[in-house]
């Protein structure tokens, strides 16, 4: 694409009647609209330092930073995977992802992915937006994770929900069991997160400037055996972010060998229950469908193994007295 990792250009005039994709589309013809809507929509193009949309209007005196990706090589294959499908249509595919699959590949995980399933069932219909590695892939959840992810099938599909997902009207409801009895036991978590300053490859709440806000809402459904089953809203869509703030509350997610693993180690020695993986689910899934504009609504089933551990947590009633 280019040999320069990174470079700015600063706007000379307001243009009233032009979109920023079209404005950069225009300086650099090489490059096509829609992987300069991806790079936008991935917050790779800035301006003044900021995320903005694709329709961004440019404007006098706007400094616009451009990150260009580095090349990534196009040998991810489609895999015969089992897909639970929650639903489909030609725009879109929405799976109810098993906790043991990462979404698109990484170190240590180069193939047996989301991304090599759904190359398989969807025979080339996949939007190329998410990249060679990461076809049609709009969002993600973490290994260990389980629940609604939705997989566009265009173009225009993929920046019609990647832009609901910016705009955060995209509702996103969680279950999860943490570890130990929550107080309160409702309320909502603002707290910045940022790439942890020593481990970099966990994420952690901070007050600096790097950090980016995050907002999670949260409702006590059931008191449990050390541990309570919480279902929780995204009101934003960080890294790690519900673990990363139940941890921060002092009530990690039960499993979680990141955020919670001696919480998670105490909870078992004292029950007897040792979780499979870390007991976070993504319930629903709720927004306008990006062809249509109808609002849809996705629902998972909590998976057997969480089941499992909300029967093995259960308390045991105590007897009556006489």
């Amino acid at each position: 694409m280019t040999d320069r990792p990174t470079e700015t250009l600063t706007i000379q005039k307001t243009l009233r009647s032009t979109r920023l994709d079209r404005f950069l589309h225009a300086q650099f013809p090489e490059i096509s609209r829609s992987t300069l809507q991806r790079l936008i929509i991935e917050c790779k193009i800035t301006v003044n330092g900021a995320a903005i949309k694709p329709t961004h209007t440019p404007r006098a005196g706007e400094v616009v930073t451009i990150t260009w990706p580095r090349a990534e090589p196009g040998n991810l294959k489609p895999q015969e995977i089992p897909l639970e499908i929650l639903h489909e249509d030609e725009d879109l595919l929405v799976i109810n992802k098993p906790a043991e699959l990462v979404v698109h590949p990484s170190a240590g995980h180069e193939d047996g992915t989301i991304a090599n399933a759904v190359m398989h069932h969807c025979e080339g219909e996949l939007s190329g937006i998410g990249g060679v590695e990461r076809p049609g892939i709009v969002h993600r959840l973490d290994l260990g994770t389980s629940g609604c992810l939705i997989i566009a099938k265009h173009d225009r599909a993929h920046i019609s929900l990647s832009e609901q997902f910016a705009d955060r009207t995209v509702e996103k409801i969680y279950q999860c069991i943490v570890c130990g009895h929550i107080t309160p036991t409702a309320g909502d978590i603002k707290a910045n997160i940022a790439r942890h300053p020593t481990h970099r490859k966990r994420m952690a709440v901070t007050n600096t400037a790097k950090g980016r806000i995050a907002w999670t809402s949260y409702q006590l459904q059931q008191l449990l055996n050390e541990s309570s089953f919480i279902e929780a809203r995204l009101h934003t869509g960080r890294t790690h972010q519900i673990r990363v703030h139940f941890q921060h509350l002092g009530f990690p997610i039960l499993g979680d060998d990141v955020y919670g693993k001696r919480q998670t180690n105490r909870i078992a020695k004292e029950t007897g229950y040792q979780p499979p993986r870390q007991l976070l689910h993504a319930r629903k899934l709720a927004l306008k469908h990006p062809r249509t504009k109808q609002f849809m609504e996705f629902n998972a089933p909590l998976p057997e193994d969480f089941k499992a551990a909300l029967e093995a947590l259960r308390p045991l009633s105590k007897p009556s007295r006489r």
